[in-house]
């Protein structure tokens, strides 16, 4: 496998964790980076472009990062708040006046961002070109009753989290959340990093696609399998687990043009390992010369725990602070300051205020993980090693 890019001195490991990944854990097109103190140090990419293809991956190849895209998106409800311009403890109904019906006015805008709304579901799905208009999807998450009275649990808004940030935001700001984010980080920080992809860079964009899940021959891990409380959830139609899941229907092929191009903060965001790594570098301080996104009292709230415990719609015990996971052992980041986004698959992005450490990992090759890719966590093994 010829594995591109560079590594600084020291961090060799990491280039060797992920040529790992490809030779022993059945890895098709990949890239990871690495920031430490806003430098670059670790910048690799290997394999093909699309995972069922020959054409190579190059230093520009960006790819759906899934869920991953939740962590770059709870950033601007925090940059809101910090410039005053959005309270986190006012009801969300106190910004989108619609949001208070069937039981919800009591929501606040910290519930929705740390899956305590209550919304994980739809009673009825939307097709792919209703979830891709923000009036009609926003308007169906409005009126949805909850499932559970706001704030009194959480659980995972797989899909949901898309539509609710975007109405906040837009109702906000006047803008959707894919303008601002293109307004206000990607492209004041130079971020190969899209929330709804613009056609002038559809060419740089790869196919994703399912993988086998391969074990290191003779590696002595030992393989974990789901509880079958989670594995019958998935199997059920009817459970919170497959609805939340299943809130788009039919299921779309996140390859169509036309889910790249919808302005999905939940899931179809576009981007590189190196975006992500940039983008959570800068939460952390300044990068090239680019001022850091967050100022320090915003970077405590991202890392602060807001919601833990059995998560009623993935069945295990889920950290999440406003909009972010949290380190913990459903999402292993690198240790207990650490927050970020896994991409159900395989992507992963992180900051670790205590090491100045930021992560970003993009793939195409798309596993059942939901929030621990062992590839990923491979690669999060070698940054640990290195910055002990």
């Amino acid at each position: 496998m010829d594995v591109r890019g560079t590594v600084a001195a020291g961090w060799e490991p990491v280039r060797e964790a992920f040529l790992r990944v490809f030779e022993q854990r059945g890895e098709r097109g990949a890239a990871v980076a690495v920031h430490h103190d806003g430098v670059r140090v670790v910048d690799l990419w290997a394999g093909t472009k699309d995972v069922d293809g020959q054409e190579p991956w190059t230093e520009d190849t960006a790819q759906v990062v899934r869920s991953a895209t939740k962590g770059v998106a709870a950033a601007v409800p925090l940059l809101l708040h910090q410039r005053g311009l959005l309270d986190l403890d006012a009801p969300v109904a106190a910004y989108w006046p619609e949001f208070k019906a069937a039981g919800k006015d009591r929501a606040t805008v910290r519930d929705l961002l740390a899956h305590r709304a209550g919304v994980p579901v739809l009673d009825r799905p939307l097709t792919l070109a209703e979830a891709a208009d923000l009036p009609t999807a926003t308007t169906a998450i409005a009126a949805q009753a909850p499932v559970w009275e706001p704030g009194t649990a959480h659980g995972y808004h797989a899909h949901t989290f898309s539509w609710l940030l975007s109405g906040l935001v837009h109702r906000v700001t006047g803008r959707t959340i894919g303008r601002w984010v293109a307004d206000e980080i990607a492209g004041p920080l130079g971020l190969d990093l899209w929330i709804g992809l613009p056609d002038a860079e559809a060419h740089r964009v790869g196919r994703i696609g399912p993988v086998e899940e391969v074990e290191p021959a003779g590696s002595g891990a030992l393989r974990l399998r789901p509880k079958r409380a989670v594995t019958e959830a998935y199997r059920d139609p009817d459970s919170l687990t497959r609805r939340a899941f299943g809130v788009i229907e039919p299921r779309p092929d996140e390859n169509d043009p036309v889910y790249r191009a919808a302005e999905l903060p939940g899931s179809a965001g576009v981007a590189t390992a190196r975006a992500l790594s940039r983008f959570y570098a800068a939460a952390l301080g300044p990068v090239d010369g680019a001022e850091r996104l967050f100022a320090p009292e915003t970077l405590a709230l991202a890392r602060t725990e807001e919601s833990a415990g059995t998560d009623r719609v993935l069945l295990v015990g889920t950290r999440f602070g406003l909009g972010h996971m949290l380190h913990g052992p459903a999402s292993p980041l690198l240790g207990p300051s650490s927050f970020g986004h896994p991409g159900r698959g395989g992507s992963l992005g992180f900051a670790d205020p205590d090491s100045g450490i930021a992560f970003g990992y993009v793939t195409n090759g798309m596993r059942k993980t939901v929030t621990a890719d062992p590839r990923a966590q491979a690669l999060v093994r070698a940054v640990r090693a290195v910055t002990a």
